[in-house]
């Protein structure tokens, strides 16, 4: 067990937004400083103002900032941190991360770095389900060569078929083909998409359950050989394999299911020598036929509804677990109601779930009884386009799901956000749905929203960035480490930046360049990076065929030509766009 005296303990937050501030919140509660990291369009975030220290990171893309490894390490030393704690997303599923973090001498909040290769080998982790007795469906026993082995997988097993990362997560590399046409390109993606964000391409297959629910567990495991499932989530309601709500415990299922989905998870971290938090995620077929899924070896975006109907502060148990602790708790907690977690996504649900960034005008969340919310951002919050487009999680708990279901309503109904687009409108009609809410049944599965779900949603209409012409803060770096200046506003009056932000490349809008329309443009549906042209320049493209790929926010959105003709290329693979901005011209 480490002997430093806890109050001399800093831990190193390697994320951002709203997971960054709610470990800083947990570390304040357990006696712990704590240092954030931030990029430039950070360094005003809520995370940066909470931390005890901030350092920045200098850059915007990710692999400049919050994958940047020996940036981190070189501000764990500067600022002598004596601990590591990558989040989710980004850093926290890298077995290197964690090796060079242990490395260095610090305390690393996560599994051993073994342990991540391991189970986030998704091909080993089926191995190691496979010996414990677990559940599966048919799957490649290694990752595959090229997109041939694919198509053989699907001819000799049928579609639909899972493409999968062999070392992602979180739904990122993952593309579900449907007909035969469609395998090869989905493949590729997959591919891209893991490498954009893994940094290795290679996939595996599955079989595709039919409408299948999402059930996961929620285990926490000490160095002490203790190792205990805290509860049960259902996280069915996604869009492109993200999710969007969650809750606990998963409803609507038999006590052998549950007893089942309990005995294999605790029985698959066993046999890995599972250290720390962590999650088994398991597929519920229509029939219920249950299957794993695959290991998550960090903390979940989802664990506020555990700690809700369990009362285990997740975090902090994570704190303990990583100091050499034993366990708070050695046995599954009794349920003491249920939550629900509503991601606040910035995406206009009426345009297919589009990304989108900007400055908050309005954040107003509600409260009342059980009501939690833990949020990364504030009024005037820049959202920008190269991380995650979550913004906050709205966490609503009942002594009943009946009652947290009510209570969601009023909920959503108070919670009120302008500048950028936000979920809301899709969350206020999901829990309205039958499908959803009903007290007899639950029919909703992982493609329910592309498939099911026909509420005509409102198109959100875009908002021009609005400049604070009252700021009378702004921010200066020594070292490298965040400071706080306040100046009269007469001083700033003829500055036209008070922070090294560039506001402009957030904008969600074009407004003041409007475009006169032309039926020949193909123009961003959304601001990001355009990644890659599919259809090469001067090339005879046709209606509804997909031309381009765009990256905003770690989501990948096809482009497709709206009309048939000859395609001329106006921007270029790798450089960022605004929204509306002319792409192409198909003539």
């Amino acid at each position: 067990m480490n002997n430093i005296n806890k109050t001399t303990k800093k831990v190193l937050i390697a994320n951002r937004g709203e997971i960054a501030v709610r470990i800083i919140r947990a570390c304040r509660d357990y006696g712990l400083q704590t240092i954030a990291v931030y990029a430039d369009t950070d360094i005003n975030a809520l995370h940066v103002q909470l931390a005890d220290e901030a350092y920045a990171l200098a850059g915007n893309s990710p692999a400049e900032t919050y994958l940047n490894i020996p940036r981190l390490l070189e501000i764990a030393k500067q600022a002598q941190a004596t601990m590591v704690h990558p989040g989710y997303g980004f850093l926290s599923e890298r077995a290197e991360f964690a090796r060079v973090v242990i490395e260095a001498g610090l305390i690393w909040i996560g599994p051993a770095p073994e342990t991540i290769d391991e189970l986030g080998n998704k091909v080993k982790a089926r191995q190691i389900a496979q010996k414990v007795g677990a559940p599966l469906v048919m799957g490649t026993a290694e990752p595959v060569k090229d997109v041939q082995e694919v198509i053989t997988f699907a001819e000799k097993h049928g579609l639909p078929i899972a493409i999968k990362a062999a070392f992602g997560g979180g739904g990122r590399g993952l593309k579900v083909a449907w007909r035969r046409d469609e395998v090869e390109e989905l493949y590729y993606s997959a591919v891209r998409e893991a490498i954009a964000a893994f940094g290795r391409g290679e996939c595996f297959i599955e079989q595709f359950l039919d409408k299948p629910r999402h059930i996961e567990a929620q285990i926490i495991a000490d160095k002490h050989g203790n190792v205990v499932v805290v509860g049960t989530r259902d996280c069915s309601l996604q869009r492109r394999n993200q999710k969007l709500v969650e809750e606990a415990p998963a409803p609507f299922l038999t006590q052998q299911q549950r007893e089942r989905i309990h005995q294999s998870a605790k029985a698959i971290c066993v046999e890995a020598d599972y250290v720390g938090a962590g999650t088994v995620e398991f597929l519920l077929s229509a029939d219920g036929t249950l299957s794993f899924l695959e290991v998550n070896t960090r903390l979940q975006v989802e664990h506020p509804v555990t700690e809700e109907t369990t009362g285990i502060d997740l975090v902090i148990e994570q704190l303990r677990i990583a100091e050499g602790y034993p366990l708070s708790i050695r046995e599954t907690p009794p349920s003491r109601g249920h939550s629900f977690e509503f991601r606040i996504n910035a995406e206009d649900a009426g345009k297919g779930f589009l990304p989108a960034s900007g400055t908050l005008t309005e954040f107003s969340p509600p409260s009342g009884p059980g009501i939690r919310l833990d949020s990364g951002v504030i009024n005037s919050s820049v959202i920008p386009a190269f991380f995650d487009s979550l913004m906050a999680k709205l966490i609503v708990t009942g002594a009943t799901r009946e009652q947290a279901l009510a209570r969601a309503r009023r909920a959503l109904q108070e919670f009120k956000i302008n500048g950028v687009a936000s979920v809301l409108p899709f969350h206020r009609a999901v829990i309205e749905h039958p499908d959803f809410a009903s007290e007899d049944t639950f029919n909703v599965h992982t493609r329910w929203i592309e498939t099911d779900f026909a509420n005509k949603l409102e198109i959100l209409p875009r908002q021009d960035l609005t400049e604070n012409k009252d700021i009378i803060r702004t921010f200066i770096e020594i070292d490298g480490r965040r400071h706080e200046m306040g100046l009269p506003s007469d001083l700033l009056a003829g500055l036209a930046h008070v922070a090294p932000v560039d506001e402009s490349q957030f904008s969600q809008s074009v407004a003041e360049q409007k475009i006169q329309e032309d039926p020949h443009q193909v123009l961003a549906p959304i601001s990001g990076v355009l990644h890659s042209w599919l259809a090469q320049d001067g090339e005879q493209v046709n209606e509804g065929e997909v031309i381009a790929i765009m990256e905003a926010m770690k989501m990948e959105v096809q482009i497709c030509a709206h009309r048939s003709g000859k395609i001329t290329h106006c921007a270029r693979t790798g450089e960022y766009q605004d929204a509306e901005s002319i792409l192409a011209n198909i003539e």
